[in-house]
């Protein structure tokens, strides 16, 4: 009878509750710190005990539901570099855990916290940039907005990663970096390396211009009433308009809502040239009171010559038309390889109405291949989605690219189901883009490489 609490004791020590500094924290730290960090985009810090504790039940739903972290992509298709879903083992350890109690455990067990530099989430940049001024944003209506300014290089440099810090998180939408060389186009008179301004986003993408108009808003365009409809952009009889064949030179790196930031394989990098500037194309969302901005970008150094180069390719339909009322609009563009590449990620980009997004290669000998398929698209979460190895592609394979939109009363963030909607930039508009990363091969003289600088120092 005496040993009998002895093997009680034995038993319930062998089950004792999981604790956050042995159990959890090791999975928040590989999976969840690089937003849920003080100063950063999440709503709470998962850094310490005291921080999480008051997000228990909230945590173990989020977990056990997936909707956190965020990932969208279809587990059927493609295996990437960026996953951020939790394993069974992971979900079921964080609810083991709030069920027990969730307790703190000795701190002796807690694994050192993750070292981030000064909110920079690859670590402290070599050279950091910003748009050269405190912005006073409107309130009103959304506003895009350029800042061109100097890179103030003196000589070429290689770029393995960037990273684009919003200033103020609450009216930075998103933005595109631009590298400008020589004469800036957006200034008349203006000269390389001139100083510091910002300018009124004027229309960019060639001919799609033409079909374009002015809207409510600073700098702000969409597609003109009278526009040609093309929904299905690969059909044979598909007429030839601007923008829905080949594809358009992107920007150098991009920020939107849940995207991290652009890493360039450790073999790639992309390259800016001596006297360069760089323009931040800026969109500021609605807001009911002024308030400033000072964005900044983030670069990192690629040590030597890289073996490829990386470059945007953007796959873009301006010409849809998504009827009032749609549940499952599909919109599709094509694309085909003029040359060999490596691709290393993809970006869906839409706007409310989006709802799911798919790719599809069709090789040369008309293999079919899904590389990669999000079935829940999530506009407050635009991934890129980034290949755990990069994916060769033939000189004559067809990317194709099939949006579907939700534009019924069943779609909870539809801001007008009795309307029909095209492209445009506000985000009650819609919009049909794809941002690819690609590698090529670095020649003796890549494209836009200054052949004198082979390397950086």
């Amino acid at each position: 009878m005496r040993i009998l609490p002895i093997a009680f004791v034995m038993v319930s020590s062998s089950f004792a509750a999981p604790t956050f500094t042995k159990d959890v924290a090791p999975i928040f730290y590989r999976k969840c710190v690089s937003c849920h960090r003080p100063g950063e985009v999440a709503p709470m810090s998962l850094v310490d005990y005291e921080s999480a504790r008051p997000w228990a039940k909230a945590i173990r739903q989020s977990v056990l539901t997936r909707k956190m972290p965020p990932w969208f992509a279809d587990p059927q298709y493609g295996h990437f570099a960026n996953d951020a879903r939790l394993s069974d083992d992971e979900i079921g350890a964080v609810k083991a855990w709030v069920d027990g109690g969730a307790l703190e455990g000795d701190r002796r067990n807690l694994p050192p916290q993750p070292v981030f530099g000064e909110g920079w989430t690859l670590g402290k940049p070599d050279l950091v940039i910003d748009i050269g001024q405190d912005f006073d944003v409107p309130a009103g209506n959304d506003i895009n907005r350029d800042f061109v300014v100097p890179s103030n290089l003196m000589e070429g440099k290689w770029i393995r990663a960037a990273e684009i810090r919003p200033g103020n998180r609450r009216v930075v939408h998103h933005v595109h970096l631009s590298v400008l060389e020589g004469r800036d186009p957006l200034a008349q008179g203006s000269r390389e390396g001139e100083g510091r301004r910002s300018i009124p986003r004027v229309s960019q993408g060639g001919g799609v211009a033409s079909y374009m108009e002015k809207e409510p808003g600073e700098g702000l365009t969409r597609i003109r009433a009278d526009a040609p409809v093309v929904d299905n952009a690969c059909a044979s009889d598909a007429p030839d308009l601007p923008g829905l064949s080949g594809f358009q030179e992107g920007s150098f790196v991009a920020f939107l809502p849940g995207r991290q930031p652009d890493l360039f394989t450790q073999s790639a990098a992309k390259y800016i040239k001596a006297g360069s500037q760089l323009r931040f194309q800026v969109h500021y969302a609605n807001i009911t009171r002024p308030a400033k901005d000072r964005t900044s970008v983030g670069l990192y150094f690629y040590p030597g010559q890289p073996k490829r180069l990386a470059r945007r390719m953007d796959v873009r339909n301006h010409f849809f038309r998504i009827p009032a009322g749609a549940e499952n609009h599909p919109v599709k563009r094509c694309y085909e390889f003029e040359a060999d590449k490596q691709l290393i990620s993809i970006t869906p980009h839409m706007h409310y109405r989006g709802k799911s997004a798919r790719y599809e290669l069709v090789w040369p000998d008309g293999k079919q291949e899904v590389l990669l398929n999000v079935p829940d698209y999530n506009f407050n979460w635009q991934l890129n989605y980034q290949f755990q190895e990069p994916i060769f592609i033939k000189k004559g394979s067809r990317l194709v690219v099939t949006f579907t939109y939700d534009n019924s009363t069943k779609n909870r963030f539809n801001p007008d189901p009795s309307i029909a909607v095209r492209w445009g930039d506000r985000t009650e508009e819609e919009m049909m883009t794809t941002w690819t990363e690609v590698l090529e091969v670095v020649t003796a003289d890549p494209p836009g490489l200054d052949t004198t600088v082979s390397a950086n120092r």
